[in-house]
Formats: C-alpha cells, sequence, structure tokens
C-alpha cells in the first residue's frame, strides 16, 4: 500500500517512536515539582521546548505546548484578539485559511466582532495589497497561513507580515503544513503549527507568541504552560515531536529536491495521459511534496475507493467525499474545478517505484469511474432559443457531463440553462467553462445556470 495523504497525517517518524519509547521511562512525572523524577520530566521538557523554539526560530520562552494544532489556533486568535480588544475587535483571514482559522471567525462574528476574507486569485495565493486594503484602524489581529493545506500554494508571508507590521497590526501564522520544511519567514507575531504533520505524535501543538504582543489567555488560567495550555504535559509526546521535527529539518534540503522532482512528474504526467484535467495551485511557489488535479466528469469519492483498491491511499477536497456534501472552500475560493478532486501528498521518503505506479494505474482508474457513471441521456427543452438541460435531484458531476453533452447541440452564440440544486454545480459549472473555453453566463434562480456556446 503506497500512503500518497501525507498532508493529513504523516506517518511516523523513527526518530519519534525513538524518542516517544525512551522518554515514557523518564518523563512521566509531574515537572512542576522538586523530586528527582519532577526534575528528570523538567528537564525533558525543557530540552524540548529548545528544540522546537530553534526550529521555529523564536526564543523558548515564547513557545508554549498544546494539545492539538488546532487548539493552538484557537488558543492564539482568541488570546491575540483579547489582548488588543481596546484596538477593536475586527480580524484578517484568507478565503483558504485552515477550517480551525474560520470557525474562530465565526465565533468572533457571533459574539459581535467582525472578519473580513480575503480572497484568493486561480493558484489559490492572496494579493499582498488585498490584505493590505483589509487592514483597518480597529482591525486586532490578521491570520494568514504559510502554506495551503490542499494545493500545496506558498503564501506570501513576509510581505503580509511587513504590511500589518507598519500598521501595528500582529499577524499569526499557520504553520502547520510548512514548519517540517524551515522556518517561516517574516515578521510574525504568532505561530501555530501541529506535530503529526511532520511526522511527530498526535496530540501535540505548538503556539508560539513573540515577546511584545499583547494576549490575554482565555478561559480558566493555569499555572502550566505560561498559563496558556492548561492540563499535564504530554512529555513523551512532546519530547517525541521536538526530536522528529529536528531530524525532518536535517534531512528537509535534500528531501525537498526529490519530492520536487517527483510532484512535477505528476504534475506533467497527469494531464497527458488522462484527458479533461486540470492540475490547481502554483507551479512553482508550493510545497515540495503535494500535487492536486480535478477531473472532469469523475465522481470523487468512487475515485479514490478505485485509487485505494489499487493500493494509493490519497484524499480529496471534492464535495463527494466531505459529510457536508458541499464544495472545498479552499477549491471553491480559487474557481476551479472541485469534480473528481485527488490531492496526492508524498511523505518523506515515498519513492520513484511508487510514483511510476500510481501514473500506470491512474488512467484506468479514472476510465472505469467514467465509465460506470455514465450519465442517463438528458431531459432537454427548448425555452426562448434556450437549451434547456434538467439535472435537478443529481449530484456532480452529473450536471457538469450533461452539460458537456449538449453544447455541441446549440450553434455558436447559442445558450444552454443548466438546472442544478447540487451546491458543488455552483463551482463546478463555471470551472467547467473556464476549462473548455465556453463563457459562462451566471447564475439564475432556480438554480439555474446560464452557458453561451464560443467554440
Amino acid at each position: 500500500m503506497s500512503y500518497f495523504d501525507a498532508a493529513s497525517g504523516h506517518p511516523l517518524h523513527p526518530v519519534a517512536r525513538q524518542a516517544l519509547l525512551a522518554s515514557l521511562d523518564e518523563g512521566w512525572a509531574d515537572p512542576a515539582r522538586l523530586y528527582r523524577e519532577g526534575r528528570k520530566a523538567r528537564l525533558l521538557l525543557d530540552a524540548a521546548r529548545e528544540a522546537a523554539a530553534e526550529a521555529v526560530g523564536c526564543r523558548a520562552d515564547e513557545l508554549v505546548f498544546t494539545t492539538s494544532g488546532t487548539r493552538a489556533v484557537h488558543t492564539g486568535i482568541a488570546g491575540a484578539l483579547a489582548g488588543r480588544r481596546r484596538v477593536g475587535r475586527h480580524l484578517i483571514v484568507s478565503a483558504v485559511e485552515h477550517s480551525s482559522v474560520l470557525h474562530s471567525a465565526e465565533a468572533l462574528v457571533a459574539e459581535g466582532g467582525s472578519s473580513t476574507e480575503v480572497p484568493v486569485d486561480r493558484t489559490g495565493a492572496v494579493s499582498v495589497a488585498a490584505y493590505a486594503d483589509s487592514l483597518r484602524s480597529d482591525t486586532a489581529l490578521a491570520c494568514l497561513q504559510s502554506a495551503n493545506h490542499e494545493v500545496g500554494t506558498v503564501q506570501p508571508v513576509a510581505e503580509v507580515a511587513e504590511a500589518c507590521r507598519a500598521v501595528g497590526v500582529p499577524l499569526l501564522v499557520d504553520a502547520a503544513q510548512s514548519l517540517g520544511w524551515g522556518p517561516v519567514e517574516g515578521a510574525w507575531s504568532l505561530l501555530t503549527a501541529s506535530a503529526h504533520k511532520w511526522g511527530g505524535p498526535a496530540g501535540v501543538g505548538l503556539l508560539a507568541v513573540r515577546k511584545g504582543v499583547r494576549f490575554a489567555p482565555q478561559g480558566p488560567l493555569d499555572e502550566r504552560e505560561s498559563g496558556r495550555s492548561p492540563g499535564f504535559e504530554n512529555i513523551p509526546a512532546v519530547v517525541a515531536a521536538a526530536a522528529s521535527l529536528r531530524a525532518v529539518r536535517t534531512e528537509a534540503t535534500q528531501e525537498a529536491l526529490r519530492l520536487r522532482e517527483l510532484t512535477e512528474r505528476i504534475r506533467t504526467r497527469v494531464p497527458q495521459l488522462v484527458p479533461g484535467v486540470d492540475v490547481v495551485g502554483d507551479p512553482v511557489r508550493r510545497l515540495p511534496g503535494i500535487v492536486t488535479f480535478s477531473c472532469l466528469y469523475v465522481d470523487g469519492e468512487t475515485l479514490l475507493h478505485e485509487l485505494d483498491r489499487a493500493g494509493f491511499s490519497v484524499s480529496s477536497g471534492s464535495s463527494c467525499t466531505s459529510s457536508t456534501l458541499t464544495p472545498s472552500h479552499v477549491l471553491k475560493a480559487m474557481g476551479v474545478l472541485s469534480e473528481g478532486n485527488v490531492r496526492v501528498s508524498l511523505p518523506q521518503g515515498a519513492t520513484e517505484e511508487d510514483v511510476e505506479r500510481f501514473l500506470a494505474v491512474l488512467p484506468g482508474a479514472v476510465a472505469e469511474v467514467r465509465e460506470k457513471l455514465g450519465a442517463q441521456a438528458p431531459l432537454t427543452a427548448v425555452e426562448e432559443n434556450v437549451l434547456v438541460v434538467d439535472a435537478l435531484g443529481k449530484r456532480c458531476p452529473i450536471p457538469v457531463i450533461e452539460l458537456a453533452k449538449v453544447i455541441g447541440d446549440v450553434p455558436i452564440g447559442g445558450m444552454v440553462r443548466v438546472l442544478s440544486d447540487d451546491e458543488a454545480a455552483r463551482l463546478d459549472i463555471p470551472a467547467w467553462c473556464e476549462m473548455r473555453a465556453q463563457e459562462y453566463i451566471g447564475e439564475e434562480e432556480g438554480p439555474a445556470y446560464l452557458i453561451r456556446r464560443v467554440s
């Protein structure tokens, strides 16, 4: 089985396993106690904090360990907002942030605050100018991920941090996906990360808060972790997280070159091997191991099952693979195709042989899914010189398949109206028009989507 979903969770690094087992016998006691066992535990905790802080690029007393990356985000945002409540209650986020950041923004709005979502371009990157324009006199905090978790696009963190610093607004950076590859550049104020993204154990997050940043921890105070992360520290897991972070950093330069070559091979060859594929994300400014593509006329969940049967564990941001049955907010913000979406995220140590086998298996898997899907002949009618396709009650990609079947039946300049009540159609039909050089007129009530044939 080839595991190609490292962006969700990286396999435990051998160094993490060794450190975890070794510290189980030494790090079980309360590090706040002065007796011998407590002192041993404290030494392990302090050493782990020093190592993690060095990798992050901050002081050891600026970094605390949390119970997860999500908890680090929630704690960091809540504390920074509370610390600057006299300034205002306005939060800035990008449209492609991790759900933990977006949920924090929703909570702020529900409590009477306000938030601004900065849009991204079709590669998934924010504009520095747009971010700067979103800064207001009552902005308490801005958030920006270092790199996107679904498409791998690297964000201009240093430039955004400089724009924020110029007006005195702290910037929180979610570095979960990138920290294993290197420190985050720029004058960021707060940083969060999660150990299971770089081969550490799950259940360990990092929160760094620079000196001078106004920060007020929320909830009942606790004596541990500077009052910012309550509860007894899981010292063996923390030690393993810090040890694996140091280990992957020493391997990062060489491994990044190798994985970039493998993902570039996938980016280049998949469109050659499979017709109707859109490779998304920035082709240059991206993480080494992530490549994402969408396949026209393919049900994402079915494709992932086919690849799983063939021995490949991949993930998707497609609407068809989430419990909400709505398009990925990242793909939606980018305005790219969501149907048949596949994210390949290679773990460190992934082999060339595995990638070649994936490329050999993928065309057949896509062809089989398309054949299985085989949408029935669409119900059509002509209304006011517009060909109407009734795809109500059908999930994507069926509405797109039926649009593709009939677009050739109308003359150049002719119109097609697709009736669809699937939320994913709001993203997939415009994206299909972009890919197929047809003109998307817009959405109508119904819901319906109007397309003009131009080629």
